[in-house]
């Protein structure tokens, strides 16, 4: 070779590192912390490949600006202190400009540090004391600046239910207080929901029994269904995930358990209700989003992003899998209006989510919730998609029962 052939040589690759380089710039780079091993993966499998093929289906449409998101995902498997070195990890080396997050007790673990590096986490964990980004809330210990979800909190679709149970009780000519009482694992996902859901079921009329602790892996709990029915609990609150309300659903119904069981927004689904059998037949439970089957205009987009992952489109997704497109195309828009006024950086998304008033991603009408976010109020929607399952000659459905609108309390704010 000679020697103005070495240099051209040398000249082309060091012009590939560059223009690599150049492309890595460009991108914009996300975190996705994804849990599809561990106790809540049932759930948070569905979830999180709607946030994979989101990201991907925004991608081949133009990116953020002319930009491509640069995901890198990390299988978690529900567990704080990996989700916790994971992030440390992507701050060093990633320099992520947003986070797409699941669990609750990693999500609150990780408030402060993102609040330090001013980096918009969007979570999965709908913990209402991730909503106060001020700190003044007497029921939080820290305010949650850059923190963000899509849907309602656990406590509010609580409370949603809650109100759906009053209303049956009467309707069914009930006399006298109707027992509530709360159902899950001693951890920081169910038990986010626990005071101020049982708070304002007082507030309305029930008796509130003493919560009974059940696994978040799925396993046998006649014992705690016997507790159930010894108590005379007429309204219970299931606070786990799908696998585990499951199992309990089946102990009971072996127990002969009479009472009617309301479930979290994580608790029950279209897949659920078959696995559930007979003893599934009229869970109510929130959904936040429509079913898959539902005709709304900005269907035609989730089925879109859908084919991503699926090229046939023969796969019915679930209601989690179009959560996760939801809380993407959040992001998307919030990342779009921070490059109209100049740089995608974390301080310029949240800006951007803050100024958001009844927002619907754009392309998703009828699929998501209007969101408001303020710099002094990260409750997102107050309103409760409510669904009914039903288990009919062997089969199961799922009845929309409605939306509930709750007011937006001050006192209800971080809790």
């Amino acid at each position: 070779m000679s020697y103005r052939t070495a240099i051209a040589a040398a000249s082309a690759v060091a012009f590939g590192l560059v223009s690599l380089a150049a492309q890595a710039a460009a991108e914009i780079p996300v975190g996705h912390l994804a849990t599809y091993t561990g106790p809540t993966s049932d759930v948070g499998q569905p979830y999180g490949k709607g946030i994979e093929d989101a990201i991907e289906y925004i991608n081949r449409n133009g990116g953020i600006d002319g930009r491509k998101i640069r995901r890198e995902t990390v299988d978690y498997a529900y567990q704080t202190p990996r989700a916790i070195a994971t992030y440390k990890g992507w701050v060093s080396r990633l320099k992520p400009v947003a986070i797409l997050g699941w669990g609750t007790a990693d999500t609150e673990a990780l408030v402060r540090f993102v609040a330090q590096d001013q980096i918009p986490f969007i979570s999965a964990s709908y913990s209402g004391h991730l909503t106060d980004p001020t700190g003044k809330s007497p029921h939080i210990q820290t305010g949650a600046p850059y923190n963000f979800f899509y849907g309602p909190t656990y406590t509010d679709s609580c409370r949603a239910l809650v109100n759906w149970a009053k209303q049956d009780w009467e309707s069914k000519g009930g006399s006298g207080k109707p027992k509530f009482v709360h159902m899950g694992d001693n951890h920081p996902y169910p038990n986010a929901p626990k005071e101020g859901c049982a708070a304002y079921a007082k507030e309305i009329g029930f008796q509130v029994l003493p919560p009974i602790v059940f696994s978040l892996m799925p396993g046998d709990f006649k014992a705690q269904c016997l507790s159930l029915k010894q108590a005379g609990a007429n309204y219970a609150y299931l606070a786990n995930t799908a696998g585990s309300n499951i199992s309990l659903l089946k102990s009971c119904e072996t127990v002969g358990t009479d009472v009617q069981f309301l479930s979290n927004v994580w608790g029950f689904d279209q897949e659920s209700a078959p696995a559930a059998g007979k003893a599934g037949d009229g869970v109510v439970f929130p959904g936040s989003v429509p079913l898959w089957n539902e005709d709304v205009p900005g269907m035609r987009i989730v089925r879109e992003v859908s084919t991503v992952s699926d090229p046939a489109g023969t796969q019915e997704r679930t209601l989690h899998y179009v959560r996760g497109i939801c809380s993407v195309f959040l992001l998307r828009d919030a990342m779009e209006a921070a490059a109209k006024e100049g740089e995608i950086t974390g301080p310029a998304i949240k800006a951007a989510l803050e100024q958001m008033r009844d927002h619907v991603p754009g392309g998703l009408e009828g699929v998501c919730l209007p969101h408001t976010f303020t710099p002094e109020n990260h409750i997102g929607t107050t309103s409760v998609v409510g669904y009914r399952s039903h288990w009919n000659d062997g089969k199961p459905t799922l009845e929309n029962l409605g939306t509930v609108e709750l007011p937006r309390r001050d006192d209800w704010l971080g809790w």
